[in-house]
């Protein structure tokens, strides 16, 4: 603050004024006035002097935080003219603040201008990967909306549509070295926990109507697969769709993913996606946890070399019949809760309306079956026939591998409730004669209908018996590590969480992109935006404060200023314990009523 007054005057008026830089924005304002010369004579010999003081005092009060304004309000005035089609919010999101943190840590512009270094592009590629990053997480929309609404953030940054869809065409050309990127970096901000890595493949459509044509080199004559194809959508979707796999750690937090072709199947993508990414983790142990549509066996030989091991998901109804007759035959089952031995027949009987059973309603049995799996080792090996002649074979191992069976009653009658229902069902449809014309799917009721061999107009019902049965294969000591197989493979619905998370509030799809990079680049982008998401939370859990995802990111997104004759801003947000928590963990102090420009403009240089 300084003191102001006109040095010609005979009679000047003193004013306190204040320097204000506001963004790009640099004014200055009288804030408060002290008196006319004359007038002030009333009360001292020397008014200039008195009017330093006051000006001294007054900076001593806004040092403290505490200052009284002047501010004269014309409630006739009318909003200044625009040529906007749609009026804007004059709110400014702060709460972007905690996830530019976690940007900052991960040291994603050293990336960035690294790779710029190589080109000649002239656009601020950190400032639009921040910002789309940030808009994936707050404010979702397709790459031109959220270039729309850059002015809804503190910074109001400004770049071109136009460089933003270039930039992206850059990113997709260093996928690997970005991914391994993130995860070096993040490291350093959370130690990872690498010792299990969950994977899983879901797909995303497009709004489109047709399927992309392959690439093919004039010059090589190679095919290059092109990513939007049709496949077997999840969603029942009648569009073309892109693959993209994704592992994750044991905390929920992303290590690595892959961009595939819609129609590629999806267990391709999971051993070539597990090498890249294990060269970063310097030898470590690892376990491959995955469901049975990702366990096939060529994924587990490889995954039973090395430091690495396997749990996936395995159907009772594909073992063998010697397999099967062990899951049925009660020999060898304990209770989960204290391992003492339970038989499948006491589990189907006890009473499970007795108070004394709620325990063991609630509990499951489990048994360990040695279920080794002979394999082709990928070479041959020379044999001599009987004739004496010389021959060539593969050569076969042995894959060491357990499965363990564990049986919830719980289980079993949610499971028969729901059959029962599709059972009925499906008698309709043997009645009616309309088997023929329901297409099978996992969820139909056609899967209980079973043609007769000896006439094959007749139907019959198949009555299941796997009701309450669930089952994984691992190559781990099953035998005393049943209990924390069982635990690892429980936690896989973290992963499912993750695509929740990205298709739901980030809303990664439809995905508003024609050419390959620019898909992967979009991926990319929501990868970034997933692994900063769930750091945050993480921190937060480690903090004792556990909050949903919606909840955090609502909040983050209520959390706006409005800026007052450029003098301050003030919180247009109330307090909460997310508030509390986020500001405790990442000692930004965005708590308070008021903020000085200078204040908020300090906070954002120091994470960026």
């Amino acid at each position: 603050m300084k003191l102001y007054y006109d040095r010609r005057s005979k009679n000047p008026t003193y004013f306190i004024q204040q320097g204000i830089r506001n963004g790009k924005k640099t004014t200055t304002r009288n804030i408060k006035k002290i008196g006319r010369h004359n007038d002030l004579l009333r009360i001292t010999d020397d008014p200039l002097e008195y009017a330093k003081q006051e000006v001294a005092k007054y900076n001593e009060e806004f040092e403290a935080g505490k200052v009284s304004l002047d501010i004269n309000i014309d409630f006739s005035k009318k909003l200044a003219s625009s040529d906007n089609h749609v009026a804007h919010s004059k709110n400014l999101n702060i709460g972007y603040f905690f996830i530019q943190s976690i940007y900052n840590d991960l040291k994603i512009k050293k990336f960035l201008d690294d790779i710029m270094e190589d080109t000649k592009a002239e656009y601020d590629a950190n400032l639009i990967n921040r910002f789309l990053t940030i808009s994936r997480i707050l404010d979702p929309r397709s790459k031109l909306g959220i270039y729309d609404h850059l002015h809804t953030y503190y910074e109001q940054p400004h770049y071109l549509y136009e460089s933003s869809l270039r930039f992206m065409s850059l990113l997709a050309g260093h996928f690997d070295d970005y991914i391994t990127h993130l995860y070096e970096a993040s490291n350093s901000i959370i130690r990872r926990d690498t010792s299990v890595c969950y994977f899983d493949c879901t797909n995303y459509y497009f709004e489109i109507e047709t399927a992309d044509d392959d690439y093919v080199d004039e010059v090589t004559g190679e095919v290059s697969a092109a990513l939007r194809k049709y496949g077997i959508s999840k969603q029942h979707q009648p569009n073309p769709i892109v693959q993209m796999g994704l592992f994750i750690d044991a905390q929920g937090i992303p290590l690595s993913m892959c961009i595939n072709p819609g129609n590629q199947n999806e267990q391709l993508c999971a051993t070539s996606t597990e090498k890249k990414m294990i060269r970063s983790f310097r030898n470590k142990k690892l376990i491959y946890c995955a469901d049975a549509g990702l366990g096939s066996m060529d994924i587990r030989r490889f995954n039973s070399f090395g430091n690495r091991a396997f749990i996936v998901t395995q159907s009772i109804k594909k073992l063998s019949k010697p397999l099967q007759e062990s899951v049925f035959n009660d020999d060898g089952y304990r209770l989960l809760s204290n391992n003492m031995p339970k038989t499948l027949k006491e589990m189907h009987e006890f009473d499970r309306m007795d108070e004394s059973n709620k325990a063991l309603y609630n509990d499951v049995v489990y048994k360990v079956i040695p279920a080794d799996k002979a394999i082709d080792l990928g070479f041959t090996e020379e044999y001599e026939t009987s004739c004496g002649n010389t021959k060539e074979k593969k050569s076969k191992g042995k894959l060491k591998q357990y499965v363990i069976v564990t049986f919830s009653r719980k289980a079993m009658e949610y499971q028969r409730y729901v059959r029962n229902r599709q059972i009925e069902r499906a008698r309709r449809l043997i009645s009616t004669n309309k088997v023929d014309d329901l297409k099978k799917n996992p969820n139909d009721p056609k899967r209980f209908i079973r043609r007769d061999k000896n006439d094959k107009d007749r139907y019959y019902i198949d009555e299941e018996k796997f009701d309450g049965f669930y089952a994984v294969a691992t190559n781990l000591d099953a035998e005393d590590n049943a209990k924390e197989i069982i635990r690892i493979n429980s936690q896989r619905y973290r992963i499912e969480d993750c695509f929740r998370v990205l298709k739901t509030n980030f809303k990664a799809r439809p995905v508003n992109h024609r050419r390959d990079d620019r898909i992967i680049a979009h991926f990319m982008t929501c990868y970034t935006a997933l692994l900063i998401q769930r750091i945050i939370e993480v921190k937060l859990n480690r903090s004792g404060r556990h909050f949903t995802t919606d909840e955090i990111i609502e909040n983050m997104k209520n959390m706006n200023v409005v800026n007052n004759h450029d003098l301050y801003y003030q919180a247009t947000y109330t307090s909460s314990a997310i508030c509390d928590a986020l500001n405790e963990t990442f000692k930004l102090d965005l708590d308070k009523e008021y903020y000085q420009p200078k204040e908020l403009n300090k906070k954002i240089k120091k994470i960026s």
